[in-house]
């Protein structure tokens, strides 16, 4: 269980901006360059989640589309579902999320996929493949 508070502290410490913090979740420009984070999300997005939530997280054939899902839930509860998994079990629908929270690409990457999900969500990211920031400007700004 101390090993749970301390990812929780190292998640909040690391992780998105808060009410007093003015760093902001994603930096994105011209709809296609981001931030090192935002980046780092698009990539263990696509390693990790893609398979069934399918490209920029617009849903799959066996999961639904996360930009919907980053517009009706907070951070914490969207991270939530990721580290706990989840069922949906009715008459016509039966989808089960697994727990990621045994792998540790997700979970030391989890803030950055959900800015990633978030930048795609909020319209701010374009579909397709982002570019870094630093390889437009030849520094992250």
């Amino acid at each position: 269980m101390r090993w749970f508070a301390v990812l929780c502290l190292a998640l909040m410490l690391n992780g998105a901006a808060s009410a007093d913090d003015p760093t902001p979740l994603y930096t994105v420009r011209d709809g296609l360059y981001v931030d090192r984070g935002t980046y780092k999300g698009f990539i263990y997005y696509g390693d990790q989640c893609e398979r069934c939530h399918g490209p920029e997280g617009s849903g799959g054939t066996f999961a639904p589309d996360l930009t919907e899902s980053a517009r009706k839930l907070s951070q914490a509860q969207f991270e939530q579902i990721i580290l706990d998994g989840r069922r949906n079990m009715t008459t016509s629908v039966h989808n089960i999320m697994p727990s990621f929270r045994p792998n540790p690409d997700v979970m030391e990457n989890l803030h950055h996929i959900y800015a990633y999900i978030k930048a795609r969500s909020d319209g701010a990211l374009e579909r397709g493949h982002p570019e870094h920031l630093e390889d437009r400007t030849g520094s992250e700004r």
